[in-house]
């Protein structure tokens, strides 16, 4: 039962579609597959462009208003 490479055993009712999702799992790279997963899409790309702009811009309001500068 000792598993060294941290890979789940394969067996006959393994889902086809979630066993990359599973391995991941198990080797705890889940975060690492999302990231993966969300740049390779480019609206998710775009979203992430615009989160980032929106945040630069709430943080550059937030100086200047507070009179920072």
């Amino acid at each position: 039962m000792s598993n060294s490479d941290k890979t789940p055993p394969e067996s006959k009712s393994d889902w086809e579609g979630f066993r990359e999702i599973d391995r991941a799992i198990a080797e705890d790279r889940l975060t690492s597959y999302t990231w993966k997963k969300i740049w390779a899409d480019p609206w998710e790309r775009k979203g992430i462009y615009l989160f980032a702009a929106l945040f630069i811009a709430f943080v550059i309001y937030v100086v200047i208003y507070d009179g920072l500068i």
